[in-house]
């Protein structure tokens, strides 16, 4: 009762022990001191043990006055009150062994409160310790010189090197090379050219470039974003106990019936029974108690939600709007296709631009490389490497020039294939180039969380009826990625105060949960009930102001959350109803003067022990989804591991059906299809009987019964018939292929691209997303 909310310093373990001993000393030293007066009533020593027990009250009853004084002041009326009046009539009627015992009761209280509210505060310290404070201006002169960010004038010619923040919003001076996530959100490395305008908080990944000013940095990009995480964070209204909303009855009516007690019957020690046995525990105790082991089984699944108020919140929430970049999505690109020139290899392709990309910093380079290395590709060292700011990356590999980036001109053919390809997909285009001409086309993605769909599907399931996507990208990107994961709205290219507008106005219908990634979500997230950020990504601007950090890179957790803040909270209210409506019933026979201080206080702890084993239900349940042995994870990450291989050989069917498309009677088109067919048949196809046989089986139990992999078996004869058909057409050519076979064998190649494309989508979202990795025990 009466908790102030403490700021937890990271890093400072010695002011958290002083925190927590705040909390807890008081109430040592109080059931302490009811036990020693126990021991000196039963040595006989009756005097004392009273001014023990005594003394306990009164030491309670100091701070709880205070505490009650400051929440008046607030224009604030809670349970406490009845504390207060308990405490105090208990010291005037005599009753000191049941104003002790109440004083134990409230200090129990006070250090549950305490504990599941001083878990975690953040504040706005990452945004503002990444805000830019200096700039390099050039000088008349022709020199550069270092002058405070407050000195940048409209017109200012500055100069941005390589790594640096933009300062403040400005026109290119030259083409660059940007990471613009910290405004946009998008992960993907963007090319400006010269004259093209950009805003403050951006980060030139590139060489150095100019920038000409046109705004002040009090005017600019980044400081808008800044001020409204504040200005959201301090339009927040605060947090409501539970305790507090069912206090508007419950005290009034406490307070008429000692009143009524105490008059009718001429005895003030009646009115003291009634409030002795008021005294709030179910509601000071049981409800801390289920909100903190919902507190503490969240952070086992990975997720630290503020404080008690924030995880009640998030257990009433009907409303979730989700950012795209790095929450439905991973964040981080990834190469989906490698599209090559006619006769070159793909995995040749690859090799050749991380070979030259190994010296770059770009998220991108960095992705090439990965993926290059996690295919067992050797990278060559690159020689003679030069950067050219919004063009790309150039070097010798092996003695032979490579160029990756930017392709100009006209395209060949197959180029322009690739490049429509990649835009009807949203996906971006890296191209790969030599001396004679483009080799291949590298097309990234951002591909959706494989957990995203059954997330959301869970979302719904606990309780939020209304789910919105928002993000500063494409709509046809957007619009792909909500018909994937089954949102109910979606909003592209919104700007963090667009974000912050929405979340403002979904917040006025119903309690609202946002969850996003990047520092521009961060406003959003503070302006929301329930603000959930992705923390382990490294966003420590949009964690600062969340409510809850989703410390593990998996969406799933989320819903975990959800399920498990909706089973404290039932509990919590449960235990505080039951506890209510006995300490009620013990109210009328105190009335009644039935029921005297002493033996009402320790009734109504029988009461408080009945609640608290109620609440303690919270630390099991709860959750609709089930855990996964240790033997089916081993099985879900050696078939997952498989996965990359069997797609490699799904683009060897699409580049393959479109050569029997183009050039049926090509020299090259029946060795490629004999080709094709023999690895869907040496790795595919063994693949698929494995999952039969082994995965499958093993899944029927997590996942509630062998009629959840029915679709997936049957998609498996699918496969198996058209490889078969392809076999089929295989052994009819008698050297060359008919020109009867190429309709159906078009149709049984692009039909088993589709059908394979769409298990492998289906296997990942609905088997391989199942949680790899233990909770910790008693989660």
């Amino acid at each position: 009762m009466g908790t102030e909310q403490r700021e937890c310093v990271p890093g400072r373990p010695v002011g958290r022990r002083r925190a927590r001993w705040r909390e807890w000393t008081p109430l040592t030293l109080l059931a302490g001191a009811v036990l020693v007066g126990a021991v000196l009533w039963a040595a006989g020593r009756r005097g004392t043990a009273d001014v023990v027990w005594a003394a306990s009250t009164l030491v309670a009853l100091v701070p709880a006055v205070w505490a009650v004084l400051r929440q008046l002041w607030r224009r604030r009326f809670g349970v406490d009150v009845i504390a207060v009046l308990a405490l105090a009539g208990a010291l005037l009627v005599g009753e000191y062994l049941a104003g002790a015992v109440i004083a134990v009761m409230v200090a129990t209280g006070r250090a549950l409160e305490a504990y599941a509210q001083g878990r975690a505060t953040r504040d706005l310290r990452a945004l503002l310790e990444r805000a830019p404070r200096r700039a390099r201006r050039r000088t008349p002169d022709g020199g550069i010189e270092v002058i405070g960010l407050d000195r940048v004038a409209v017109g200012d010619q500055l100069l941005v090197g390589p790594g640096d923040v933009v300062p403040v919003d400005g026109v290119l001076t030259a083409p660059a090379t940007l990471d613009e996530s910290v405004v946009t959100g998008e992960s993907q490395l963007v090319g400006r050219a010269a004259g093209e305008q950009v805003p403050s908080g951006v980060v030139n990944a590139g060489a150095a470039v100019g920038l000409r000013a046109t705004r002040d940095a009090a005017g600019s990009t980044y400081a808008g974003i800044v001020r409204l995480a504040r200005e959201a964070t301090a339009h927040r209204a605060p947090t409501v106990r539970l305790a507090d909303r069912y206090a508007a009855a419950f005290v009034p009516f406490t307070l008429a019936l000692a009143a009524v007690a105490g008059v009718w019957s001429g005895e003030f020690v009646r009115a003291v029974a009634v409030l002795v046995v008021a005294t709030p525990c179910p509601l000071l105790l049981a409800t801390p108690i289920a909100i903190v082991s919902g507190l503490s089984r969240v952070a086992r699944r990975g997720v630290l939600v503020r404080d008690g108020g924030s995880l009640e919140l998030l257990g009433r929430a009907r409303t979730l709007l989700l950012d795209k970049t790095g929450t439905l999505t991973a964040g981080r690109p990834w190469a989906a296709e490698t599209v090559v020139a006619p006769g070159g290899d793909r995995d040749e392709v690859l090799r050749l631009a991380a070979s030259v990309e190994q010296l770059s910093p770009h998220v991108l380079a960095v992705a090439l490389v990965r993926q290059a290395r996690q295919r067992g590709l050797v990278l060559a060292t690159p020689t003679e490497v030069t950067e050219e700011p919004g063009r790309g990356v150039s070097g010798r590999v092996d003695g032979r020039l490579v160029r990756v980036g930017q392709l100009g001109g006209d395209l060949p053919d197959w180029a322009e294939l690739a490049r429509d390809r990649a835009e009807l997909a949203g996906w971006s285009t890296v191209w790969v180039s030599g001396d004679q001409g483009p080799l291949g086309a590298i097309l990234l993605a951002d591909p959706v969380r494989p957990d995203a769909r059954r997330t959301v599907r869970r979302l719904r399931e606990a309780g939020l009826s209304r789910l919105l996507l928002l993000t500063g990208d494409r709509p046809r990107t957007a619009e792909q990625v909500a018909r994937l994961v089954g949102v109910d709205e979606v909003l592209a290219r919104c700007s963090p105060q667009e974000k912050v507008d929405r979340v403002r106005r979904e917040s006025r219908r119903a309690v609202t949960v946002m969850v996003g990634d990047g520092v521009n979500d961060a406003p959003a997230l503070a302006a929301a009930h329930v603000g959930v950020a992705m923390g382990a990504t490294g966003a420590t601007a949009s964690a600062d102001v969340a409510d809850a950090v989703i410390t593990v890179d998996r969406l799933d957790r989320l819903a975990d959350a959800v399920e498990i803040a909706r089973h404290a909270r039932r509990i919590a209210v449960q235990s505080a109803a039951v506890g209510m409506g006995l300490a009620v019933l013990a109210m009328l026979v105190a009335a009644a003067g039935r029921l005297p201080p002493v033996a009402g206080a320790f009734l109504q702890e029988g009461i408080d022990v009945l609640v608290i084993l109620n609440a303690l239900r919270a630390l099991r349940g709860g959750l609709r989804r089930r855990d996964v042995p240790p033997t089916t994870r081993a099985l879900l990450d050696r078939y997952a591991g498989q996965h990359a291989g069997v797609r490699d050989v799904l683009a060897r069917v699409r580049d393959t059906a479109d050569l029997v498309a183009t050039r049926p009677t090509a020299e090259g088109c029946l060795p490629a299809l004999r080709d094709t067919h023999r690895r869907l048949t040496d790795e595919v196809l063994p693949h698929a009987d494995a999952e039969e046989r082994q995965l499958y089986p093993a899944l029927a139990g997590p996942l509630g019964g062998d009629e959840a992999t029915a679709t997936m078996s049957r998609e498996h004869v699918e496969i198996h018939g058209l490889v078969d058909r392809i076999g089929g057409h295989l052994a009819r050519a008698d050297g060359r292929l008919h020109p009867d076979q190429v309709p159906d064998l078009l149709a049984s190649l692009y039909g088993l691209d589709a059908v394979l494309r769409l298990h492998l989508a289906g296997e990942e979202e609905d088997y391989l997303s199942l949680d790899p990795a233990p909770p910790t025990p008693g989660s």
